[in-house]
């Protein structure tokens, strides 16, 4: 829960009075909210399609939202920002919804958020209480747990059950709540998990009340669901997250048990987490058309988890992290630094999105009292040396250090070659190593200018270097001749042959 930091007095702000309309039988509506309804000269419903909605007389509904918005989330966002501006025109408004404005309702949530208004939710019957009933359970005693349909894959994540999904209004949620789960190549364990027992239930108190008793396998062709429509698992044969739960359990039993797992530290493993970044590199770049690429990329971002893991999983041997720790912080910095996506913030180009989420870091840093010198702090120095010159560049090109184009770092190259090419006539080999040094930087300067990444860009060069001296050294065998015999005339005409060779 999100409390407000505001001094504004909260019982002088606009209100919005949210109140439920109960599972569906209007007797079921308390007189509380009734009188909160008859009193309310603006009244709004999240949905006209309830049972019980012509209880609020001269509402206005959201239901076009739901048909009209990119993603289901955008539903819930959009109405709480039209209530809040409604309150703050026109005073006090009503908000109507299914259930309980105090179970699954995020409006709610959003609402209580704002500090332009106050949010007051009244109580209500919810639809569990019916729901209950039907099952014959208490919820209590069976230890359930109450999930958000679109949100199932996180909120369930490593979960069993008992579990109650409400808000599966549709064929997609359901489809979306039925893929949720990959038992992987385990036939056994994928066949469990079919045949674990599912219950739909919609209209649950109306005359449209329908029980279907199913299993998750065939749940979505045995389940139509709707607006009214729920669903109780009582146990799955896999948990939500299945496969990575699988994956944390294994770097576990590895660390135990493995001699070699067993003597590793942070620092031991530092030259496989290079290496594995690099393999997965060198994957993204072989990527084509064909499928068995994809599996190569598979396999070495599997590797590279894997090293993440590890760290991990040694860091919770020593009482210091877990991988939750891991996953948790870069989620919340994620959700933070994407305000264009999660919160009001527009940004319409990948531009805006860089420079708010240079504010926000500099922000952060200045709430966590982090104290930094110079804008060129933090910068990794075990980055690679092309990729180090262009990170530093791109720091101080954040404050104005750079030049305005391109002719800036091509200039600087000519005269760094000419520099260069006097401490070689010098014979001071320190200058030299100085010089060409400058000469690099500069290169890298005119690279970054250019969009291109140095590191890339000097990797695929070599690559194409090492193709034609391997096509070079073909050609030299095939003709009989050795490369340490010939003059620099043949090499060259050998080389240009390469060239054309391997342009065909």
């Amino acid at each position: 829960m999100t409390l407000s930091t505001s001094s504004t007095d909260p019982s002088s702000l606009p209100t919005v009075t949210v109140v439920g309309l109960g599972p569906g039988d209007p007797s079921l509506v308390t007189q509380q909210t009734k009188d909160a309804i008859a009193a309310a000269s603006l009244r709004f419903l999240r949905t006209a399609r309830h049972p019980s909605a012509s209880l609020v007389p001269d509402a206005t509904t959201f239901d076009e939202i739901y048909d009209a918005a990119d993603r289901f989330s955008d539903v819930y966002e959009t109405i709480a920002k039209r209530l809040a501006a409604a309150a703050v025109a026109h005073g006090d408004v009503l908000f109507a919804v299914p259930g309980s404005p105090l179970i699954l309702e995020r409006t709610v949530e959003l609402l209580r958020e704002r500090e332009d208004v106050r949010c007051l939710a009244l109580p209500a019957i919810s639809f569990l209480d019916d729901l209950w009933a039907r099952l014959a359970l208490d919820p209590v005693d069976a230890g359930v747990r109450l999930i958000d349909g679109h949100r199932f894959a996180t909120e369930a994540a490593g979960e069993r059950g008992p579990l109650l999904v409400a808000h599966v209004h549709a064929d997609w949620v359901l489809s979306d709540i039925r893929h949720s789960i990959d038992a992987g190549p385990d036939d056994a364990a994928q066949s469990a998990l079919d045949d674990s027992v599912v219950v739909g239930l919609s209209g649950i108190g109306t005359d449209d009340e329908r029980i279907v008793n199913t299993t998750w396998g065939m749940m979505e062709r045995e389940i139509s669901p709707d607006h009214l429509t729920s669903l109780y698992i009582p146990e799955l044969a896999v948990p939500v997250g299945h496969g990575y739960v699988k994956f944390h359990a294994l770097a576990r039993t590895l660390r135990e048990q493995c001699p070699w797992d067993i003597e590793q530290t942070h620092t031991s493993l530092l030259p496989y987490l290079i290496e594995e970044t690099y393999e997965v590199v060198d994957a993204i770049n072989a990527l084509n058309d064909d499928p068995r690429s994809d599996e190569h990329l598979i396999e070495e971002l599997g590797d590279l988890l894997y090293q993440i893991e590890f760290h991990a999983t040694i860091a919770e041997q020593q009482g210091r992290f877990t991988i939750a720790d891991v996953t948790s912080a870069i989620h919340d910095k994620l959700v933070r630094r994407h305000p264009h996506v999660f919160g009001d913030v527009e940004a319409s180009d990948a531009a805006t999105v860089i420079n708010n989420w240079e504010n926000i870091k500099r922000d952060e840093r200045s709430t966590s009292r982090e104290v930094r010198a110079s804008v060129l702090d933090g910068v990794p120095q075990s980055l690679p040396s092309l990729s180090h010159a262009a990170t530093v560049q791109r720091k101080a090109a954040k404050v104005g250090f750079d030049w305005p184009d391109t002719s800036g770092p091509l200039d600087k190259i000519a005269e760094e070659t000419a520099e260069t090419i006097e401490a070689q006539a010098s014979g001071d080999e320190q200058e030299i190593r100085s010089e060409i040094g400058d000469l690099l930087f500069a290169v890298v300067n005119l690279a970054r200018h250019l969009g291109v990444e140095p590191e890339s860009a000097l990797r695929g060069a070599t690559d194409r270097f090492s193709a034609r001296f391997r096509e070079v050294e073909r050609l030299a065998d095939a003709s009989g001749a050795s490369l340490k015999d010939l003059d620099l005339a043949g090499l060259d005409d050998l080389w240009n042959t390469a060239k054309r060779n391997l342009q065909s």
